[in-house]
């Protein structure tokens, strides 16, 4: 009778294990009233069975706490995942939409890209097409400036040449120096300005020939020609070969000169008488005398014996003409032809006139004199100037 009551409490017992997993049993139905003895019965009953069920009521409601707290973890975990998930997925919308933005900007971008290549590339073509036109040009500038370069050096050594070929022709006919002189200093000058490489040959050359021309003499051409001219005037008093009487007082004319200068050279002798001195006089003058009528004498150029009056007029004549075509050629710097003139007037001065006349050996020593002094008259040569002319004309 006991254990019955406590049989029925066990099964009724909503804190048993797996309680809160199972469905909720029906609505148990309504018990019929005890009969008083079990009443009596569960009253006597000894405490022993109220102290058991006790300690089980106290678990089911601890379990169900822990259960409860753990379902309530559950929630918040739930919902903190829930909230961080919805964080994550405006987070990754918003990404999206700025990666969306982003496409289309860097598309934008692209497109802008693409053209601005497409407009470089065309005007780096422009550009290649301008540079090589450029490049075209400054060829052809500078073959301009080459050609007009070496046009003006052309120019300038044509200048030159004929600025100095000038300046020997007034050197020829003044028979000075200076022209020339001034000529080369001026190209030298001229050279310097134009700092072109190609012309130091030149410059060289013209520094040699300064050099040259500042070691040699020139023969005074005035002196020469005034000389030329006294000679000419003194051919009508040069006595001819076949002159006899101006032969005869000439040689007597020596013949005193040289019989005084033996006189002035000799002593008198203090004990020689008077009377005898002026006989030895007289009779030197009259041996004179008679030497005089008769002449005897070596003729190697008969030609000149058999001149006559009239002829003789004409030898003068011939000999002023060459002494003045002489004078024409020094003035002309003709030096051959002048040297040659005065070759045919010595030939004719001693193959017609006197040689014992003081005239004809004062005018053969003229021509002589002459002759020689014609040698330095010959003006210096520019050859190395001119050859390096001619090479910087021809471009090498």
């Amino acid at each position: 009778m006991s254990l019955e009551p406590q049989h029925t409490i066990h099964e009724d017992t909503p804190d048993a294990p797996g309680a809160a997993h199972r469905a909720p049993p029906a609505a148990p139905a309504p018990a019929p009233a005890p009969a008083p003895a079990p009443a009596a019965a569960y009253a006597a009953a000894p405490p022993v069975a109220a102290a058991g069920h006790a300690p089980a009521a106290g678990g089911s409601r601890l379990l169900v706490s822990i259960v409860g707290a753990v379902a309530i973890a559950g929630l918040a975990s739930s919902f903190m995942l829930w909230q961080k998930l919805s964080n994550i997925q405006e987070q990754l919308a918003r990404q999206t939409a700025d990666s969306g933005a982003q496409a289309i900007e860097a598309r934008t971008m692209a497109r802008e890209a693409s053209e601005v290549a497409r407009d470089t590339s065309a005007r780096l073509t422009v550009a290649e097409s301008r540079v090589s036109e450029v490049a075209l040009q400054r060829t052809q500038l500078e073959e301009l400036m080459q050609s007009l370069s070496r046009s003006r050096d052309e120019n300038l050594v044509v200048d030159i040449e004929s600025g100095l070929r000038l300046a020997l022709q007034q050197s020829q006919l003044t028979g000075s120096l200076e022209p020339v002189i001034a000529a080369l200093k001026s190209a030298d000058q001229r050279i310097e300005r134009a700092a072109q490489p190609r012309l130091t040959p030149v410059q060289r050359a013209i520094a040699h020939d300064l050099e040259r021309i500042g070691k040699s003499a020139v023969t005074d051409t005035s002196g020469l020609l005034g000389r030329v001219d006294d000679l000419t005037r003194q051919v009508d008093e040069i006595p001819l070969l076949n002159a006899v009487v101006q032969a005869s007082t000439m040689r007597q004319r020596n013949a005193s000169s040289r019989n005084a200068a033996e006189a002035a050279a000799t002593p008198p002798d203090a004990d020689e008488p008077r009377w005898k001195a002026v006989l030895n006089t007289t009779w030197e003058a009259i041996a004179a005398e008679a030497r005089g009528l008769v002449r005897v004498s070596r003729i190697d150029q008969p030609d000149a014996v058999l001149i006559a009056p009239q002829q003789a007029y004409f030898l003068r004549e011939n000999l002023k003409l060459s002494l003045m075509n002489a004078r024409l050629g020094i003035l002309s710097r003709r030096l051959d032809s002048a040297r040659l003139d005065l070759a045919n007037a010595k030939t004719a001065l001693v193959k017609y006139f006197e040689p014992d006349s003081r005239y004809t050996r004062r005018a053969i020593e003229t021509i002589s004199e002459l002759q020689n002094n014609m040698q330095g008259m010959e003006l210096p040569r520019l050859d190395e100037t001119f050859a390096a002319l001619t090479t910087a004309a021809a471009g090498r």
